[in-house]
């Protein structure tokens, strides 16, 4: 009778824990369709959602295990409901080519090159937007610096057409440039701009952001430096900091996304954004910027794509294009320049 007892009672709990779990997954997959402020606790879900998902795969393969054929439906249909999530990170298609009658487009957070003074990874980076035949180029974290050269007089050689944002943002183009404007966001060093393309006769409206970072990095680099100083700190004090810089992030980044899409929506000609979001896929940020646009890897990209090169493979460089367009091609190429990698697209308009 207390064998029974323990079986039954293990089996309710295992069963409380996949009502919660999967209470948490759907909270989580529609947790970006609201502002971050004052709904944090949902929209945090958002960023462990693979994790939640995984759980729910082993509690599938623990039902099955165990004949509950009718409980292993709850982990089964969550699972599914995660699909149109799981593509914005892989998509099962093969790799495609290019389409002559497409253009490149390519966005690339390069860190500052590194801070070099040699430019020898300005040009390295250059050289890869010739490989990749690039005809619109958005570089975010630019610096126009190398020494006491400017990166933009090689730059331009390839690249005639030049706009620049704040501080760091740049748009380089093959094709004329016929108007441009910065995309200021109050109390931070981020920014956005745009810039108006006339490819061939065709206006297009070509959007660079750089949204507000989260801050995980900055707050690590700042405890590793209180240890070196013999400093103390303690594990709760260091969660408790990563978690409100989140948060804080979240919200910063909510207003601007904000901002940059309702000048995509009141714009005249077609639009294409791209950018480092500093956001992953479902976020209200990316549902933010995304409207009604295509997100370029979930219409022609393949496999895996990560675009952070850091400890967290994660998502936050992006390119979208409005429904008018269609997409050939979405990659990103494994350059180690910078913490990000570039993201490219070919695209017909």
């Amino acid at each position: 009778m207390g064998k029974l007892a323990v079986i039954r009672y293990t089996n309710l709990m295992l069963l409380v824990f996949q009502i919660v779990l999967t209470i948490f997954t759907f909270i989580g997959l529609w947790g970006g369709n609201v502002p971050p402020l004052g709904n944090t606790a949902s929209a945090m879900l958002v960023y462990v959602l693979p994790l939640l998902i995984a759980f729910n795969v082993i509690m599938i393969i623990l039902w099955l295990i165990m004949r509950r054929w009718i409980i292993t439906a709850i982990p089964a249909v969550t699972v599914l409901s995660c699909i149109p999530y799981m593509l914005t990170l892989v998509q099962p298609r093969t790799h495609t080519a290019d389409s002559p009658d497409a253009i490149k487009v390519a966005t690339y957070n390069v860190a500052l090159f590194g801070r070099e003074t040699n430019g020898f990874i300005a040009q390295d980076i250059l050289a890869e937007m010739k490989r990749n035949n690039v005809d619109i180029c958005c570089l975010q974290e630019y610096s126009n610096q190398s020494g006491d050269k400017k990166n933009s007089d090689s730059y331009k050689q390839y690249f005639p057409y030049m706009a620049t944002g704040r501080g760091d943002m740049v748009i380089y183009s093959k094709y004329p440039i016929k108007d441009s404007r910065t995309i200021d966001f109050e109390e931070t060093n981020n920014s956005a701009m745009w810039a108006i393309v006339n490819v061939k006769g065709k206006q297009v409206k070509v959007f660079n952001v750089h949204l507000e970072t989260t801050g995980f990095n900055r707050t690590l680099h700042a405890a590793g430096k209180m240890e070196m100083q013999g400093q103390t700190v303690e594990t709760n004090s260091l969660l408790h900091a990563i978690y409100n810089n989140y948060t804080f992030g979240m919200i910063v980044r909510s207003g601007q996304a904000q901002i940059v899409a309702r000048e995509v929506r009141e714009a005249k000609e077609p639009c294409i954004l791209c950018g480092d979001f500093n956001d992953v896929p479902y976020s209200f940020t990316y549902n933010t910027l995304l409207g009604n646009m295509t997100d370029g890897f979930k219409e022609c990209g393949s496999g895996w794509m990560y675009t952070y090169r850091g400890k967290k493979p994660v998502r936050i460089d992006y390119i979208f294009h409005d429904e008018g367009m269609t997409g050939v091609n979405y990659y990103k190429v494994p350059l180690t320049y910078s913490d990000h990698y570039p993201v490219f697209m070919s695209i017909k308009l």
